[in-house]
């Protein structure tokens, strides 16, 4: 790389700074964490979304508990020797003064190194700022040309390239850093954009120089995952690549990496393990509350693919338990695969408009036309909840069409839900349930939607009217993330809608039965151990009952409980499904019962480093097995969750339709293709 080269990917990876000190005033403004100083450090505003907050917070809570265990280590009243802080890429974070706000630097110093141009406009920002300048107390500016942009007592601020070890050596020695006192280095997002050669460099060279030291990093990794490739992708983008995330893709490489770098003990956990078991229940509350949220698959998704580590050199700090490991947050390993489902891309939709859309739904229309409405996705060439109804149309070739068509008349408009269900009526009427227009707006109101062809009877020439069904004041229903399934009691049928969210409930644990015949809502004895509460879960039609699958609990985890609610006499019953080995705790998945074997279709798991492919389970026996899929032939990435599918039983095939999400501050992703699973191995192994 030539020497322009590395200054313009020096000035990219500068701009990731700018934007999370943005980030982080943001969040102090939110009420996730008290800083008052991150408003005096970064000029401007910017509200960000729930979302980055969420990820700014556990960011920010993991240094501040990494920070306090080494405080407290080292801060005993017989210690001998001035602690110090070296936080190393540490940009207009305001840690100096938090600080030295709570009283924790009577016996410690702060030292932070970045790059020369961030380094001179912090101090700049600090000597020009009254309210930080009375915290540090008298200070002294360096010389353009000097390494030294800021210095007082307890305090300095280097400008350097960390990738010139031998001179950060220098100037730190200068600015009178002591190698022989107890030291926590910080490293939030940094390792990572620098190559991996410097980055090794860099721990072994902090292995060497502190024998008594505490280093923390915050990074990215799991890059071979399909939330994971869309991530390296946002950063390359930016021009500012993540660096070495194949050599050490995950926690336990992590660990390896520091130890055989000359550090003495290491612990690593991911950001779900970190905020599930090194967080309060009761802090956990408080911030889930804060405000209207429903991105959960992306926050779960971004805490999987960063990391907090601490590793330790020394007598005083080798033996400080961090990370010390927890019960709470099981992990688990799911069973090596018993097979492969190939996947591959549905051939003839290319040359039609795509189904890039997430949170919609699909159901059958007739044995060769599938349904898709609602959901976000793109739309006339922007982002937006969707209004258009897609069509995928099977001819007598037996290939697949897509085809988009709107609303006619001038009655009741598609109104943008999302998270909403679908049940097909007839082969002209599909019924729709639920859903949100937003985290505080609930979709209010039934809607029919009522297909009807043109004289030519041509399926490219469908045509479709909606109408509100049921009492234009019934409030039964104002959830999303919900199931609907058809059930079947004493020869009658009905949608049996059950758990989801609300605007006032965070998970819902009731249920509702509709009676099709006449749209009325019933009540139906149901007996039985009332199941623990959940969004997100997948429900299936099975022996004139449903069966329940994982979904997402009241404190925001996966379940792995599988349920059936069985016809008996009189109503139904609650029953828990029995099921060796147990399956991994998912949610945002798809379900399908084939030949007495329920197939549970990707989602989203946090207990396992691995990603979800097909779980089977025999109902028979209650055995389940893994299966992975395929994506050879499949433009990947491929993410399974927020998606729909549609089990075609004759064919042995899965028609995986839309999928993707909001993907943190990286942007939104779009499943590009409608993609068949290949089943016919599962009957093959019968």
């Amino acid at each position: 790389m030539g020497p322009r080269s590395r200054e313009r990917r020096a000035g990219a990876v500068q701009n990731t700074n700018d934007s999370s000190a943005l980030s982080k005033r943001s969040l102090a403004a939110r009420g996730y964490v008290q800083d008052p100083f991150a408003a005096l450090l970064v000029p401007g505003a910017a509200r960000r979304a729930p979302l980055i907050h969420r990820g700014y917070y556990v960011r920010a809570r993991a240094v501040r508990h990494c920070v306090r265990a080494f405080l407290e280590q080292i801060g005993a009243p017989q210690a001998a020797l001035r602690a110090q802080i070296l936080s190393l890429g540490a940009g207009f974070d305001s840690l100096y003064f938090r600080l030295k706000t709570a009283g924790r630097l009577a016996r410690a110093a702060v030292w932070e190194v970045d790059f020369p141009d961030v380094a001179r406009r912090k101090a700049e920002r600090i000597g020009e700022t009254p309210e930080l300048c009375a915290l540090t107390g008298p200070f002294e500016r360096g010389e353009p040309a000097s390494a030294l942009c800021f210095e007082s007592a307890d305090y300095c601020i280097l400008g350097l390239d960390l990738r010139q070890l031998q001179r950060v050596e220098e100037a730190l020695g200068a600015a009178g850093l002591d190698a022989a006192s107890p030291t926590l280095l910080l490293a939030e997002a940094v390792l990572t954009y620098l190559e991996p050669e410097s980055a090794a460099a860099l721990i072994a060279w902090a292995a060497q120089r502190f024998p008594n030291a505490l280093f923390v990093v915050y990074e990215q990794m799991r890059p071979q995952d399909a939330f994971g490739q869309f991530m390296l992708q946002h950063f390359r983008q930016l021009n500012s690549p993540l660096h070495g995330l194949e050599r050490s893709p995950d926690v336990e490489a992590q660990r390896r990496r520091f130890l055989q770098a000359g550090w003495t003990a290491c612990g690593a956990v991911d950001m779900n393990e970190f905020y599930h078991c090194f967080l309060p229940a009761e802090e956990r509350r408080r911030v889930e509350n804060i405000e209207p949220f429903d991105e959960f698959e992306e926050w779960h998704l971004k805490c999987a693919h960063y990391f907090i580590l601490a590793a330790s050199r020394g007598d005083t700090l080798s033996h400080t338990l961090v990370f010390p490991s927890s019960e709470a947050f099981p992990r688990v390993n799911p069973a090596s695969p018993s097979g492969v489902f190939p996947a591959s891309v549905v051939s003839s939709e290319g040359q039609v408009p795509n189904l890039k859309r997430y949170g919609h739904a699909s159901v059958f229309l007739s044995p060769d036309v599938i349904l898709s409405a609602g959901g976000f996705g793109e739309q006339e060439g922007r982002h937006c909840r969707v209004s258009q109804f897609h069509l995928l149309s099977r001819d007598c070739d037996s290939e697949w069409k897509g085809s988009q068509i709107g609303s006619c008349g001038t009655g009741v408009q598609w109104d943008g839900r999302l998270y909403h269900t679908m049940t097909r009526l007839s082969e002209s009427r599909v019924l729709v349930l639920g859903g949100r227009l937003s985290p505080v707006s609930p979709a209010l109101g039934v809607l029919q939607l009522h297909f009807f062809k043109s004289e030519d009877n041509n399926t490219e020439d469908l045509k479709v009217t909606i109408t509100k069904a049921g009492r234009k004041d019934d409030s039964t229903l104002c959830c999303w993330r919900h199931s609907t399934t058809e059930v079947s009691c004493q020869n009658q049928e009905y949608l049996f809608v059950y758990g989801g969210r609300s605007v006032v409930e965070p998970v819902l644990s009731d249920w509702h039965f509709l009676h099709v015949g006449t749209m009325a809502w019933v009540r139906i004895p149901v007996e039985g151990e009332v199941p623990e509460a959940r969004h997100s879960h997948s429900a299936c039609t099975w022996q004139g009952g449903a069966l329940i699958a994982g979904g997402l609990g009241a404190s925001e985890e996966p379940l792995n409980s599988v349920l059936f609610l069985r016809p008996i006499s009189c109503g139904f019953l609650w029953e828990s499904v029995d099921i060796q080995p147990p399956i991994t705790p998912r949610y945002s998945h798809t379900a399908h019962v084939l030949n007495g074997k329920l197939l549970l279709v990707g989602g989203i798991w946090i207990h396992s480093s691995s990603f979800p492919g097909v779980t089977v389970i025999n109902l028979t026996t209650g055995l389940s097995s893994e299966y992975q899929i395929d994506t050879t032939y499949v433009p990947w990435p491929l993410m399974l969750h927020n998606h729909t599918s549609i089990l075609l039983p004759e064919e042995q095939q899965l028609l995986l339709l839309g999928g993707g999400g909001n993907c943190f501050s990286f942007g939104t992703y779009f499943n590009p293709h409608t993609v068949t699973l290949d089943l016919s191995s599962l009957s093959a192994g019968q």
